[in-house]
């Protein structure tokens, strides 16, 4: 099993341009390395804010090792916990959602308000300090709509995440949203190779066939070339930001996250098989349908697409060495009506196929992988300048965060 030493010099010892060393893909060891150097210390998608609109509403998952819960207050704030109970570390809530009027523990019945506070824990003595027995908080930001956590003692700086991504959101208004429809899958492979496939279109034209009736696979359509734009990108630029519509390619220093809007195919109004729109009603406040998709991705766990009608949101969580989570939800107008206003069929069979053909994918990536034959191999400059970039990405922070406690406390 390699030590951190061997990740190191692994990591140093990379070709750039090139797929990461096998065991990277397979090694528990890395596995851990990856959950304590990224997942427990950078801000992750967790849910839309839509999801819990009323005071009670909750949502769990699990962060590696870390049950986290996030709930919707009697203030209307939306706040995370640790999901486990100050007494015994029972789990609070076991549901994947709910609501509840109170936080209430089933072991022994310790009740907690919807802020942490500790209400009630019977016959714990004269002594005892309800306050210093709340909830255990989890750093949770709202920004757009969209929910982040990060179950680190200290959270990273959210700015100018939060500020960019509340502008570029506004016109899809998804707190005033609803979830029509959500999927999880289970995908037998690591979560580096999830977010890798997601990251180029060069398999798209061969495993993608309903997603490329709407999606170009034109490698310039979603990502401008030494810093200048597609012609027809920036035509849809012009014409959407002329309507209220921030679009214009914007990336983070790090590369951790990235917005542009794109145009989709031959004037496509959204991801469904005829092209046109999923749901009779805009969503927000979006001034047509045809305003292509608002392409965010925010490393190390969810890409997302924002359309005229409809929002679809992933969210990337790793299991094990060779196994990830991934949920997907369809977002509406809350007012939207199914049956009237939108089909559920129509709307979701594009990305359930498509989350589908990914899985296989992926799961025949690992299977290869796996092989003692596996050597890595080179990414394509052109189709697969997006893999690249997450895989540095990658292998800069990872290398940042396992240098010399002094190197850290200096990040």
């Amino acid at each position: 099993m390699p030590s951190n030493a061997d990740a190191l010099a692994m990591l140093y010892g990379r070709r750039e341009g090139y797929s990461l060393p096998r065991a990277f893909y397979t090694d528990p060891d890395i596995y851990e390395m990856d959950l304590d150097n990224l997942f427990y210390r950078e801000w992750l998608f967790a849910i839309p804010a839509c999801e819990i609109p009323k005071t009670g509403n909750f949502v769990t998952l699990r962060i590696g090792a870390y049950p986290v819960l996030i709930v919707r207050g009697a203030d209307g704030e939306i706040r995370a916990f640790h999901n486990v109970c100050r007494h015994r570390g029972g789990r609070i809530c076991s549901a994947v959602k709910g609501s509840a009027p109170k936080l209430v523990c089933p072991y022994h019945q310790w009740t907690f308000e919807l802020d942490g506070r500790l209400l009630y824990a019977r016959d714990m003595g004269a002594d005892f300090d309800a306050a210093a027995h709340g909830l255990k908080p989890v750093h949770c930001r709202e920004a757009g709509g969209m929910v982040f956590v990060c179950v680190a003692e200290t959270a990273p700086d959210f700015e100018p995440l939060g500020t960019e991504l509340a502008r570029f959101l506004a016109p899809h208004a998804l707190n005033e949203g609803k979830v029509a429809f959500e999927s999880t899958i289970v995908e037998n492979g690591n979560w580096k190779l999830v977010i890798e496939n997601n990251r180029e279109c060069y398999h798209c034209g061969g495993n993608h066939p309903s997603l490329c009736r709407t999606f170009s696979d034109k490698p310039t359509i979603t990502a401008p070339r030494d810093g200048v734009a597609d012609d027809e990108v920036e035509r849809h630029w012009q014409r959407c930001e002329a309507a209220g519509l921030p679009s214009r390619f914007l990336i983070h220093p790090t590369a951790q996250w990235r917005l542009a809007r794109v145009p989709l195919l031959n004037n496509a109004e959204s991801y469904t098989m005829d092209t046109k729109r999923g749901c009779a009603k805009p969503l927000g406040r979006m001034p047509f349908f045809d305003a292509g998709s608002l392409l965010f991705f925010h490393y190390p766990n969810s890409w997302n697409h924002f359309l005229g009608d409809h929002a679809v949101v992933f969210r990337v969580l790793p299991l094990s060495p060779t196994t990830t989570e991934v949920t997907t939800k369809w977002i509406v107008r809350k007012d939207a009506v199914e049956g009237v206003d939108y089909d559920l069929k129509r709307l979701t069979e594009v990305w359930l196929a498509t989350n589908d053909e990914d899985r296989q994918v992926v799961e025949d990536n690992q299977a290869g992988i796996n092989s003692p034959a596996y050597e890595p191999g080179p990414y394509s400059q052109l189709h697969e300048d997006g893999v690249i970039q997450f895989v540095d990405w990658y292998c800069d922070r990872t290398l940042l965060r396992l240098q010399p406690s002094e190197a850290v406390a200096a990040e």
